[in-house]
């Protein structure tokens, strides 16, 4: 059983590397927070979310089409491939997009796909962003006006501080219940809802805790002109958005829910959109990824089936 884990644990350590720099990214490549209490906090909260708010979008992942331990692990290795290779050309992904994709042309290709459930992840895609947006703009409209209240340049740089931990633990945690499902959810019939919950968590966590660095330190350039407290905002915005859609059971890309949150907190404080192009970036993944993980999953699905005569 180990052997069809394998994917979704590297699939979980590459998550993990790349999108904890969308909770804790600017304030450590700004030195808000120290990267290690960064990777710390956001591991830890990240497996508490799995554990405790992964079920509801482990179990929609799950049934999207019945999946053996073998089909799942090619749907969610498929789907680890189309993240690494697009991530590597510096194209827009989405793991959640990616898995459905994947999980998708298993289903196609034995004849089952929950068409229900397909339609509203894609509903949900096209929210998630929108979502952020709502939620970073009015985030800033109401928290702005007990901060600039505030007189105190040091009591502000410590409410900053100390928000920006509360707010990363509340990121990370929304992080890990609504991804987890991306990573594990495919083996959910198998190995069941707890465990794959626990593993999935693991491995989420393990990479943010060992490769978390690089990506965290160039997060910087941003879509929109932000200040410490704006970015805090938008990450709050990011993380209410992702959180809410993991009580709905919908797992979602988090980078198109910070892009969102970034531009309604942008918005907010009165800065304008200085990349336009990341607008028409988000779209172009809506399509590009599940086509292309749905592609590559039908790739090795016939290699298997066919050249190496494996009973899939």
């Amino acid at each position: 059983m180990f052997f069809y884990l394998l994917p979704a644990i590297f699939f979980g350590w590459s998550l993990g590397a790349n999108d904890a720099a969308n909770i804790f990214g600017t304030a450590v490549s700004n030195r808000v927070v120290k990267y290690r209490i960064a990777t710390i906090i956001s591991a830890i909260f990240i497996l508490v979310g799995a554990i405790l708010g992964g079920a509801k979008g482990i179990e929609t992942i799950s049934n999207v089409t019945s999946q053996s331990l073998l089909s799942g692990s090619i749907s969610v290795l498929s789907a680890a491939i189309t993240v690494t290779v697009m991530t590597y050309f510096g194209v827009p992904v989405s793991s959640s997009q990616a898995i459905v994709g994947s999980i998708m042309a298993v289903g196609l290709i034995e004849g089952g796909v929950n068409w229900g459930i397909i339609t509203k992840l894609v509903l949900a895609w096209v929210g998630t962003p929108i979502g952020g947006a709502i939620f970073g703009y009015l985030s800033y409209i109401i928290l702005s006006i007990p901060f600039n209240k505030i007189k105190s340049i040091y009591v502000k740089e410590r409410v900053v501080q100390i928000a920006t931990l509360v707010i990363g633990a509340y990121g990370a945690y929304s992080l890990g219940a609504n991804n987890v499902a991306n990573i594990t959810g495919a083996f959910a019939s198998s190995i069941g809802v707890s465990m794959a919950a626990l593993v999935g968590g693991l491995a989420i966590s393990f990479g943010v805790l060992t490769y978390s660095y690089k990506v965290m330190m160039t997060v910087g350039k941003q879509i929109i002109e932000l200040d410490y407290f704006s970015a805090l905002i938008a990450v709050l915005g990011e993380s209410i958005t992702v959180w809410i859609y993991a009580l709905l059971g919908i797992p979602v890309s988090t980078s198109q829910a910070i892009v969102g949150a970034v531009i309604g907190a942008g918005f907010a404080r009165g800065s304008r959109l200085t990349n336009k192009k990341v607008l028409l970036k988000i779209v172009v993944a809506w399509v590009n990824t599940p086509v292309s993980a749905g592609l590559i999953t039908s790739l090795i699905y016939f290699l298997f089936k066919v050249v190496f005569k494996i009973n899939i």
